[in-house]
């Protein structure tokens, strides 16, 4: 990235807790190459998670002459409202998403990376996309709070709140530079949302430099709205806290943005307690990690290993990994670059054995044609790995990835993965999860419904001993269950009649299905566990769990009536209650004037 990139150390020394109220701003700071540079453009407290613990000075609530009363936003809020990102990851899928909607608009490819500021060596986060650009308007729409330019129902971003609560997640400071072409005029923006520059100069308000140039006839001439003071005031606010000291820098930024497109350069990254960067770039040159998430051990055992290298867990600290199936379709035009190399998309239900597709009809009131699919199956390393859950999508995106929709403990359902895509319910802000309400606790019972019919029906394909409502099933059918195929051989028994079954041309290796009284029994084949074992236990019929969700939706239903009626009720105890307020107040005034009345004829 031009004069931009160097690379150096980053690792970068914070005070510790005991010395946070000093005054640090007053202390040199060795830097990276040796050289002493004043901490006058870095906050005093580095973590994010602390960087909102601050004083509020005097505010200034008078208007200007000629200027209306208005709400304004303190600085204070920029982090408050990034807290709704608890995981880093999921703030920078918001800016991965902002680039995968600009697929609209001919984007072909979003390019994340570390680079480094000539300024004062450190890593910063680099976003770079092909897309749509934004103009002036489109650049401080996307500075606001609440502004959002996406009108399509098939775009991620609803709210026009996700960029500022991404990037004030990952860093202190983000510069934007973008380039668009609308009605024939091409521009180019810059805009600085610095939660260092509010801090560091007493802000009561949130502002934001932002310049704009014309540059229809390839040379790049501002464009003025107010005077050139102010201007110049927003360009020299622009130089003195970002990492481009000079309009050259500055400008120079544009060249590898083309025609159009966004470059999101997010500096002034959070450290963790320890005094360290979250985000480590050099574990993995071709990736991004989070620091402490695995907490991987060298002495864990082979199993352990094994679960901590599936993408379940991998996502959870592997930025590739987690990227590789954020999205649900693949991209045909478009790719995600990671540190320079593409990101591989990746549907874990390609790789499920045994699949089933299963469709669920939400009955929701917006969506009343909705029809949710579902493709469940057993994990390529079943039944060796642990790992189960559902992930659930919403418009493409990841929302939850492997929910557990059993509680811990319960084996019945183990190495059971489900993808599907539920647009009829509206995950939360932070798209990590899905704001709970009567349909999503359906949901939730139904995906427990399919998870143990699934077991019933296909656990024996792994080498569990078969469901015994299965295997009544299977043998009224005239049918037998065959694991041999899955290398699991149990020689035949014998029924109580003291006669064989027949084998219907099997090796005795093969015959699994063993009868008692003419009704099939099942057994559990070597190594695995028994019924007896605790391992695998008895699960309701499904009928019985039919009956259980038909009750649970009932329940849900006569829930939302008397919420209703409760609210009807409410209301009409405050109307009562106002009416006896004004009553006693009549009776009141009723009681002065006779009282005066009494005293008058009294006086005569």
């Amino acid at each position: 990235m031009s004069e931009f990139l160097e690379k150096k150390a980053n690792v970068v020394e914070i005070l510790d807790s005991d010395d946070e109220d000093g005054d640090r701003s007053s202390r040199p700071e060795v830097q990276n190459n040796g050289t002493i540079e004043s901490d006058d453009r870095r906050l005093e407290n580095r973590s994010f998670w602390k960087a909102g613990v601050f004083d509020v000075g005097p505010v200034k609530w008078t208007p200007s002459q000629d200027e209306l009363e208005h709400a304004r936003v303190h600085p204070k809020f920029l982090h408050s409202n990034a807290t709704s990102h608890k995981w880093a990851f999921g703030a920078i899928a918001e800016l991965l998403d902002n680039a995968v909607d600009e697929i609209n608009n001919g984007a072909t490819f979003v390019k994340v990376d570390r680079i480094y500021s000539k300024r004062d060596n450190s890593p910063a986060l680099l976003f770079l996309d092909d897309g749509g650009g934004m103009d002036p308007e489109g650049m401080r729409k996307c500075m606001s709070l609440g502004y959002s330019t996406k009108k399509s129902n098939n775009t991620i971003g609803q709210y026009g709140n996700g960029f500022k609560t991404s990037t004030m997640r990952l860093g202190a400071d983000v510069i934007v530079f973008s380039r668009a072409i609308r009605k024939g005029k091409a521009t180019q923006s810059v805009g600085l949302l610095s939660y260092t520059f509010l801090r560091k100069t007493g802000q009561d308000d949130v502002i934001v430099p932002m310049i704009d140039f014309d540059i229809s006839k390839h040379w790049a001439e501002p464009l003025i709205y107010g005077s050139q003071d102010d201007w110049s005031t927003n360009l020299n606010t622009i130089l003195e806290w970002s990492p481009f000291s000079s309009k050259d820098d500055l400008m120079q930024q544009f060249e590898d943005i083309g025609p159009h497109g966004t470059k999101v350069l997010i500096y002034n990254l959070w450290l963790n307690d320890e005094g360290i960067y979250e985000l480590n770039f050099d574990e993995d040159d071709e990736d991004i990690k989070l620091r402490d998430e695995a907490n991987r051990s060298s002495k864990s055992s082979k199993k352990e290993a094994e679960k901590q290298a599936h993408i379940s867990n991998q996502l959870l600290h592997s930025l590739r990994a987690y990227a590789s199936m954020l999205y649900l379709k693949k991209f045909k035009n478009f790719k995600i670059f990671l540190r320079g190399k593409p990101v591989e998309q990746f549907n874990i239900a390609d790789d499920l054995k045994h699949q089933q597709v299963v469709t669920y009809r939400p009955q929701a009131n917006s969506m009343k044609d909705a029809v949710v699919v579902t493709t469940l199956g057993f994990i390529k390393e079943a039944p060796a790995l642990p790992i189960t859950g559902f992930n659930v999508y919403h418009k493409n995106r990841l929302i939850r990835p492997f929910w557990k929709v059993t509680g811990e403990g319960h084996s019945k359902g183990y190495g059971i993965v489900g993808v599907l895509e539920a647009n009829f319910i509206e995950p939360a802000h932070d798209k990590q999860d899905f704001e709970r309400s009567s349909l999503f606790s359906r949901l939730e019972l139904k995906l427990k419904q399919m998870q143990m019919d699934y077991w019933k029906n296909h656990c024996h394909l792994i080498g569990h001993q078969p469901d015994q409502s299965f295997l009544r099933k299977m043998h009224t059918q005239g049918q037998t269950v065959d694991q041999s195929i899955h290398g699991l051989p149990v020689d035949p028994i014998p029924n109580l009649t003291g006669q064989q079954m027949p084998n219907h041309g099997q090796s005795q290796s093969q015959s699994q299905t063993v009868y008692n009284n003419n009704i099939p029994v099942a057994r559990a084949p070597p190594g695995f566990a028994t019924m007896t074992s605790g391992f695998v236990q008895e699960v309701a019929s499904g009928d019985d769990i039919d009956r259980i969700i038909n009750e649970n939706i009932q329940l849900f239903t006569r829930c939302d009536r008397y919420a209703q009626k409760e609210t009807e009720l409410k209301s009409e105890v405050e109307d009562l209650e106002r009416q006896v307020a004004e009553t006693k107040r009549k009776c009141a005034e009723i009681s002065e004037r006779l009282e005066f009345l009494r005293r008058q004829r009294l006086v005569r």
